[in-house]
C-alpha cells in the first residue's frame, strides 16, 4: 500500500511504498529486496522506526534489476556494473547538456539584436501554382 508524504519539486506529494507492497507488486520475496539492498543495488529510505520505504525512483531501479535478472539472466555483479555505467552515462549526459547550454549562451551573448533582426527579417510567402506555357502557344500545363 503506498504511503504519501513529502512534497516533491513540482508540489506533488511523493509516494512511498513499504517492502511488503513492493514484494506483492513484483512477485518477489522481501528477502530478495533485502539482498539487493545489501549488495548496494537498491537504497530504500527508512522511516523513524527503521522501516524500509521505496520511492518511485527505487521502483524504476528495481524494474531494471528484475528485467536484467529475469529476462536477460544477468547476475548481481553484472547488474551492479550495468547500473554504475548507467549512472555514469546519465552524469556525462548532464555535463554535456550543461556545456552545450554554456556554449549557446556564450555564442548569443552580445549578439541578441543581430539574431532578433534576422528572425524578424524572415517573411512567409504563400505557395503558388506554376503554369508552364509551351512555346508553340498550345494549352498550358499545370505542374
Amino acid at each position: 500500500m503506498p504511503r504519501k508524504s513529502d512534497k516533491s519539486k513540482g508540489g506533488e506529494r511523493k509516494k512511498y511504498y513499504m517492502i511488503s507492497a513492493i514484494s506483492q507488486m513484483y512477485d518477489i520475496h522481501p528477502q530478495t529486496l533485502r539482498l539487493y539492498e545489501r549488495e548496494g543495488l537498491l537504497k530504500p529510505s527508512r522511516t523513524e522506526g527503521n522501516t524500509r520505504i521505496y520511492t518511485e525512483e527505487d521502483i524504476k531501479k528495481l524494474e531494471t534489476i528484475l528485467n536484467l535478472t529475469r529476462e536477460m539472466g544477468v547476475n548481481l555483479a553484472g547488474i551492479d556494473i550495468i547500473l554504475q555505467m548507467k549512472d555514469r552515462l546519465e552524469t556525462l549526459q548532464d555535463e554535456i547538456n550543461q556545456f552545450l547550454e554554456y556554449v549557446r549562451e556564450e555564442f548569443y551573448k552580445g549578439r541578441e539584436e543581430e539574431f532578433t533582426n534576422r528572425r524578424d527579417a524572415i517573411v512567409r510567402s504563400v505557395s503558388t501554382k506554376i503554369i508552364r506555357v509551351k512555346p508553340d502557344g498550345h494549352k498550358p500545363q499545370e505542374t
